[in-house]
């Protein structure tokens, strides 16, 4: 069970910034089975550059759901699964320091796409998520926001996962099982 993330935030750094949209998939390894996306109000003002590049602005989170408000949804929609994200460290650490904030301790086994696209996928010249869904043919409606890149990671984990069970079949020597 995985839940497939993707958030949008005021900048790089996790312990300064803070999210401006979330999108979760829960996957069973075969297929989507709940979703949830929202932007959230960051209560700081997002910097130029960012809107620049997700399209967010301070006006269209003035009206939504400060973190903690979904800070339980996040919970329940992770609970019990791992967390997939590409390049899942960033994704990750900002929604523990936004947890940490509120005074809980967010743990989750995590798997991350770049990773095991390097592993199961050689040969590509970058492993963005832009340039990889490229080379596979994966269309992003929505670059540089949570659902248009949340479903994207989840195609492309969906493929991974394939990969993972052709190489990991105990037909062949290898037998490398990710997870």
């Amino acid at each position: 069970m995985f839940s497939i993330i993707d958030i949008e935030t005021t900048g790089n750094r996790y312990k300064f910034g803070k999210i401006t949209e979330i999108a979760i998939y829960q996957h069973n390894g075969q297929r989507i089975t709940g979703s949830y996306s929202t932007l959230i109000n960051p209560e700081m003002d997002i910097p130029y550059f960012i809107t620049e590049l997700t399209g967010i602005n301070n006006e269209m989170v003035k009206d939504a759901p400060k973190f903690y408000e979904v800070a339980k949804t996040i919970v329940e929609m992770t609970m019990g699964r791992t967390f997939v994200a590409h390049n899942v460290q960033f994704d990750y650490k900002f929604i523990r320091e936004e947890f940490e904030r509120l005074g809980y301790d967010f743990n989750r086994k995590t798997v991350c796409t770049v990773q095991l696209s390097r592993k199961l996928l050689p040969g590509h010249r970058s492993y963005s998520l832009g340039r990889l869904c490229t080379d596979l043919g994966i269309t992003i409606n929505g670059r540089h926001r949570a659902a248009g890149d949340a479903l994207a990671t989840v195609k492309l984990f969906e493929i991974l996962l394939k990969k993972n069970e052709i190489i990991g079949h105990p037909q062949n020597r290898d037998n490398l099982k990710l997870f």
